[in-house]
């Protein structure tokens, strides 16, 4: 049977991997994010690389600019003058430099300048920064030479916390903008996916829902959907009419043997017991094979009635004569009878009014008076058997025995056919396997509702609810 596909996004529980929804929508998801995150990241380190690589360019114009300018001053002023005159040129609120010679002397600088920044160790050409009170710095270093002679190095600062800030707001600004899209794009890939899905949804709706006698009317159509999903539902369509058709066949046949097999069966019987009634003349083993003829051909017609009924109720074909009854007269009815071939006590506890039903009269007596022998098979003889009737807002008939119980793990299984709880035991008391079956299948077909709770060695009781009247 196809899995269970989740209806709607609010059902959708990520424990259950193993749904097809949900790992579309983990998959695509996951790639989506990684996608963008992807792209986020690479946004970021372009961002830093145009920023280090505008500083390089400024650093290039300066390593290019800063010798000539001091060879043109130095022609008029001291070499040490020249160089303070150049660095004063190119100094400004954001740019700082400071010149130091071959004896880590400073011997010029901005007019704007920070101490802090002779500070930092290891500054070479390549660019890199610094956080300095707040204040964020690109600093680097390159070597000074005039007339091919090298005077010391030249140093430059360029302060950066302005375009930082603007740096981090962006990048705030791009991770929300990109948790929003991830987020957006994963409900409209879980609703995409939901509307993608169902087409499956409505086959497996199909599926949980089909009865087995309407097999051959299923008819999955399907407009506008994608061809492998049409495919699946032909597919489907083809192989339940094959089960129908099979089905069909398999009733048919079951029902044709036990009508054909019960009369001969029921003729044998017949006999058997007469031959047993006048055979003064046999001796005793004959006498007892012929009893045990008799009982296994009177438990194969019972049988072949029971696979009747089954075979009716399956093809939908069983009658049923509903009326109003009153359930307290027809149950002190069926006791009186059950009493009768059984000889065991049966009490019966009942509220002080009319419980009425509408129910087949006959067929209400088979299901109480299988449930009552099911009762008296499986309790010991010294134990009495309780019948309960109430009436809530529905009528509730209880069969209660006080025999060998049913286990939990089993008690889901004994309404279905030939299923036995105790193979011998069913054996010596002449079960068939189909009694509860049938009970089961009588009662759905009146609108009724049987259920069970059991204890080994404590009993049973079996609750019948109807709609009362």
């Amino acid at each position: 049977m196809l899995y269970k596909i989740l209806p709607n996004l609010s059902n959708i529980q990520f424990n259950h991997f193993n749904s097809l929804k949900i790992r579309l929508t983990f998959g695509i998801a996951l790639l989506s994010a990684l996608g963008l995150g992807s792209v986020a990241l690479w946004m970021n380190w372009k961002m830093e690389n145009l920023l280090m690589t505008t500083h390089k360019q400024t650093v290039n114009y300066v390593a290019n600019r800063f010798p000539h300018d001091v060879e043109i001053y130095s022609e008029m002023v001291s070499l040490e003058m020249g160089i303070q005159k150049t660095i004063n040129n190119l100094s400004d609120h954001k740019n700082i430099y400071w010149f130091q010679d071959n004896n880590k002397k400073i011997i010029a600088k901005s007019l704007i300048f920070s101490p802090q920044l002779t500070t930092i160790n290891n500054i070479n050409s390549i660019p890199k920064v610094i956080n300095i009170d707040n204040q964020y710095w690109i600093i680097c270093g390159m070597p000074l030479n005039i007339n091919n002679k090298l005077l010391g190095h030249l140093y430059i600062a360029q302060n950066i916390s302005n375009e930082k800030v603007l740096f981090a707001h962006l990048i705030n600004s791009l991770t929300i903008a990109n948790i929003m899209a991830i987020t957006i794009m994963i409900i409209a890939i879980v609703l995409y996916i939901s509307y993608s899905l169902k087409p499956l949804e409505k086959i497996c709706t199909v599926a949980e829902n089909i009865s087995a006698d309407k097999l051959k009317e299923v008819s999955i159509n399907f407009h506008n959907t994608p061809n492998e999903v049409k495919k699946l539902a032909e597919s489907l369509e083809k192989m339940l009419i094959r089960l129908g058709e099979s089905w069909e066949n398999q009733q048919q046949l079951l029902s044709n043997v036990s009508h054909e097999l019960r009369t001969p069966l029921t003729i044998v019987s017949g006999y058997l017991q007469s031959t047993l009634r006048r055979g003064d003349n046999l001796t005793s083993i004959q006498k007892e094979a012929l009893s045990v003829a008799v009982s296994e051909a009177d438990r194969t017609v019972q049988l072949l009635e029971d696979l009747l009924d089954l075979a009716r109720a399956d093809n939908g074909n069983i009658q049923m004569k509903m009326e109003i009854i009153i359930v307290n007269d027809l149950i002190r009815e069926i006791i009186a009878i059950a009493e009768q071939y059984s000889g065991r006590k049966i009490n019966l506890t009942e509220e002080n009014c009319d419980i009425k039903i509408k129910v087949d009269q006959n067929r209400f007596k088979q299901i109480c008076l299988n449930l009552i022998d099911n009762a008296i098979k499986y309790s010991s003889k010294d134990t009495e058997i309780d019948i309960k009737l109430k009436r809530n807002k529905s009528a509730i008939i209880e069969i209660i025995d006080r025999g060998i119980g049913i286990p939990l793990a089993l008690q889901n299984k004994i309404f279905e056919r030939f299923y036995r709880v105790d193979e011998a035991r069913n054996r010596q008391t002449g079960g068939t396997g189909l009694g509860l079956a049938i009970v089961k299948t009588l009662v759905s077909t009146m609108d009724g509702k049987i259920t069970l709770i059991s204890q080994p060695e404590k009993g049973s009781i079996f609750t019948l609810t109807f709609p009362s009247i």
